[in-house]
């Protein structure tokens, strides 16, 4: 029987294999040399996937990657059901010569990452079906409350999600940008941003998030799913 699994249980089932969790997906990126490659193992992972792959796999290909994710389109979640589906991708991903490379240390500039827009707000209940007009977008599975998330329903843009505010804020940009990046590749990335001019503004919510910020104070937050409610 398919059952939702914590994020822990996720990501130490998966991660041997070439996958990592990222806020309620699993996700896999595969180097490969010609679209045409990319696309025989879209095709390879559609076929070990049975009937399972509608509600369950998606698959970016690009002439030089194939990037997975699995995520039960019912539960907007990870359940037992992806762990078994990302095991088989992944042995018929080798077997075809292209094993999963998980990213960190093997010299790419980056593995798998999620984007998703926070927008701080007085009202979100007055602000959301405004959003949801004007991208296109619709409510998350199993969602659909005033404060809930908003996301793409072709899947191509980042989640859009509300924080409330306590009081306005004319001095502090209202909208920023989390990136859920593998736990194991985090310290890397906020290193890099830092390096690169940022600054950090808090590491209270740390490994759930750091927040970082440009120089001109526009921030920007590393996320991962470790330091969260199981």
């Amino acid at each position: 029987m398919e059952q939702t699994v914590s994020r822990q249980e996720a990501s130490e089932a998966v991660q041997n294999h070439g996958w990592r969790y990222l806020l309620g997906a699993l996700q896999m990126s595969v180097t490969v040399r010609t679209l045409a490659q990319a696309i025989s193992l879209a095709a390879d992972a559609v076929a070990v996937c049975g009937d399972d792959a509608d509600r369950h796999l998606r698959v970016d290909v690009r002439p030089d990657r194939a990037v997975f994710t699995l995520q039960s389109l019912d539960r907007a979640t990870v359940t037992t059901r992806d762990i078994e589906l990302a095991r088989r991708i992944s042995a018929t991903a080798d077997k075809s010569g292209f094993p999963p490379e998980p990213g960190i240390g093997t010299g790419a500039p980056r593995s798998v990452q999620l984007l998703e827009i926070a927008i701080d707000a007085l009202n979100i209940a007055g602000i959301r079906p405004f959003w949801k007009a004007v991208l296109g977008y619709t409510d998350e599975t199993g969602a659909g409350g005033p404060e809930d998330p908003l996301v793409d329903p072709v899947g191509q843009g980042p989640a859009i999600w509300f924080q409330q505010m306590d009081r306005a804020r004319p001095q502090r940009n209202r909208i920023h940008i989390d990136i859920s990046v593998p736990h194991d590749e985090a310290p890397r990335r906020i290193e890099t941003a830092l390096a690169a001019g940022g600054r950090l503004v808090s590491a209270t919510r740390a490994p759930a998030f750091w927040i970082l910020a440009d120089m001109e104070g526009n921030e920007a937050c590393i996320t991962t799913w470790q330091g969260r409610d199981s």
